[in-house]
């Protein structure tokens, strides 16, 4: 069975500042379990990908919250989930289809779910209208 051997715990307002900030906490902090540069960059794209939906997404204005939280496990694998207070996703299916965006601008590409299913080995996202959204990621270093 495999053993929590560290773990972070860490909020942050959904301003578009802390994106960066998100990535380089989270990436700093796994650093610590030694991965490839490959799969540090991967995770760190993910969690840049989902911290910018809630960035984007979650709140009508900007600040609400962001809870990012990462464990690491004596199995050298790292779990992160990204969970925001925000309005949800009404139908989770077809938010994580490639292309779908309810971005009106037409800036938004509609990729961040694939790419964070492509950059981790395990994607799992919950919503509830009017609650928020919940991402958990889960990444096994080789």
């Amino acid at each position: 069975m495999k053993k929590k051997i560290n773990e972070l715990k860490l909020t942050l307002p959904a301003l578009s500042a802390n994106e960066g900030a998100a990535r380089a906490i989270v990436g700093a902090f796994c650093a610590q379990l030694d991965p490839t540069v490959e799969e540090l960059a991967d995770l760190k794209c993910a969690v840049s990908e989902a911290v910018t939906n809630a960035i984007v997404h979650a709140y009508d204005t900007p600040g609400g919250p962001i809870y990012i939280s990462v464990a690491l496990f004596d199995d050298r694998s790292i779990t992160v989930v990204i969970r925001d207070r925000g309005c949800g996703i009404a139908d989770v299916a077809q938010a994580r289809q490639p292309l779908f965006t309810t971005g009106a601008d037409g800036e938004r590409s509609g990729m961040g779910f694939s790419v964070m299913e492509t950059f981790t080995d395990r994607l799992l996202v919950r919503s509830r209208i009017g609650v928020g959204t919940r991402v958990t990621m889960k990444k096994c270093l080789s």
